[in-house]
């Protein structure tokens, strides 16, 4: 998927939004809802669970296509990925998670027009799903249909036992940094922080949020948790040195640097970071 942001911490998103993604596809092929059918009996009202033996052979030669379809997309195949997709839709034209995968394949291949009639179809055939919601509001957000997209978050947040609450929180908080709405993104990225606060990208935007609003203290504690964890990077040291400066902790901003120096050398950071260039 194109997760490039307009913002200037792209790269740390970009990477956090691509795991996030293989999550997501992961669970495509998992998402058939658990059904039951009437079974026999004497008082009529008996049910039993259909397996997988009740399904439809269309759809199970679809469900086959598509799981080849999300391992190609993974490794960067996206074209091939389409073509196991299209197979997928002519076994079963009403395969949603097809639909939705194609839309994620269009949106990396930044066709927007078909991506967007992708997310359309798969929400058409299951108006609930709050993976599609999710994905369809994230393309609005990159053609900066930002009312449309906040509708789409809201339906997919609004889902019933949505497990990923916090990657949908995550994104509509970028979202509306992204479209000038400041506290509505550190009301959503603090609830994004509150379900999953190990997640890296929700700590670096709410402390890049914050650092705008020139709250230093409460953006060093977030970006202070990044920067000691694995996900650490150019861009979130680069962040903690700029905020470390601004409350004169020269300490923790040497420090930082010579992370930046030593681990990320050839970064545009780093090289900033030599010319005391503090507002690049």
């Amino acid at each position: 998927m194109s997760m490039v942001f307009s913002t200037p911490h792209a790269g740390l998103l970009r990477g956090l939004m691509g795991a996030a993604l293989v999550t997501l596809l992961a669970g495509c092929v998992n998402t058939t809802t658990q059904t039951t059918r009437p079974v026999g009996s004497a008082d009529g009202n008996r049910t039993e669970t259909v397996t997988a033996s009740d399904e439809p052979s269309g759809r199970r030669r679809a469900r086959i296509r598509l799981e080849l379809a999300i391992g190609y997309f993974e490794a960067g195949q996206t074209t091939v990925a389409l073509d196991e997709i299209k197979q997928a839709l002519a076994a079963d034209p009403n395969f949603a998670d097809a639909y939705n995968l194609r839309g994620l394949a269009y949106m990396r291949l930044d066709d927007a027009g078909l991506a967007e009639d992708s997310f359309r179809r798969a929400i058409a055939l299951n108006p609930r799903e709050p993976n599609t919601l999710h994905n369809y509001g994230w393309l609005l957000c990159q053609q900066k249909r930002y009312g449309d997209a906040a509708q789409q978050f809201s339906a997919a947040l609004a889902a019933p036992n949505y497990m990923d609450r916090a990657k949908t929180l995550m994104t509509q908080g970028v979202c509306q940094m992204q479209a000038g709405q400041r506290p509505e993104a550190e009301r959503s990225l603090t609830q994004a922080y509150e379900i999953d606060a190990g997640n890296p990208v929700i700590g670096y935007n709410l402390a890049a949020l914050l650092a705008q609003r020139e709250d230093w203290s409460r953006a060093q504690f977030y970006i202070r948790r990044v920067n000691n964890s694995p996900s650490a990077n150019a861009e979130t040291l680069w962040l903690g040195i700029k905020i470390e400066r601004k409350l004169s902790n020269r300490e923790a901003m040497a420090q930082l640097g010579g992370q930046l120096q030593r681990r990320f050398p050839q970064s545009r950071e780093a090289t900033a970071y030599e010319r005391g260039n503090f507002d690049d």
